[in-house]
């Protein structure tokens, strides 16, 4: 069961987050410049930004500058969970199953250790506010041994979000101020 409040929460995240890429537009570069405050991954899944998302090519060229490895998700089906294929900044993508883009089917499929996620909205607890299509909480579900970070502006964050059954908290969030583990519920 979905909660009853989810659907306008999605609606007013949308809107902050438009006007917050508007008025950060270094917010990315910020944000890349504290990845040694994360927690360590040899690979590590990014993600492609869509619309207002925080774009995380910064933090995959810093990734790869100290010697990690990138990938991106791709949705094979509709509801199931993603896959990975490894990535390089530059190299060439095609839409997946969600409409995103995501490496061609020759990229070798990988298993990350560390997957950065983006979001709507996103609270002190590991709590994530997601489009609301299930990709990343079926795939976190799937992958437990994984950390889970999500990539946000700061000013992305909100008191509590509800969170249902199916929810997969996060381990912490990277902002344009720094990264932030997730306090325990």
């Amino acid at each position: 069961m979905t909660h009853p409040d989810k659907p306008a929460l999605r609606a007013e995240a949308r809107a902050a987050r438009r006007r917050l890429a508007s008025v950060e537009p270094l917010a990315a570069e910020r944000a890349a410049s504290h990845l040694t405050d994360l927690p360590s991954g040899a690979l590590v899944a990014v993600y492609r930004a869509i619309g207002s998302e925080l774009d995380p090519e910064p933090l995959a060229r810093a990734l790869i500058s100290a010697g990690a490895q990138v990938c991106l998700p791709v949705a094979l089906e509709r509801d199931a969970p993603m896959i990975f294929r490894r990535w390089s900044p530059g190299e060439p993508l095609e839409m997946d199953a969600a409409g995103c883009p995501a490496p061609l089917p020759l990229a070798e499929v990988v298993d990350p250790d560390l997957i950065v996620t983006p979001l709507l909205a996103f609270d002190d607890f590991g709590g994530r506010l997601g489009q609301g299509g299930g990709y990343y909480d079926r795939t976190f579900a799937a992958r437990p041994d994984a950390v889970r970070i999500g990539f946000a502006f700061a000013g992305q964050r909100v008191g509590r979000l509800p969170m249902d059954a199916h929810d997969v908290r996060l381990h912490g969030v990277l902002t344009e101020v720094g990264y932030t583990a997730a306090r325990k519920v």
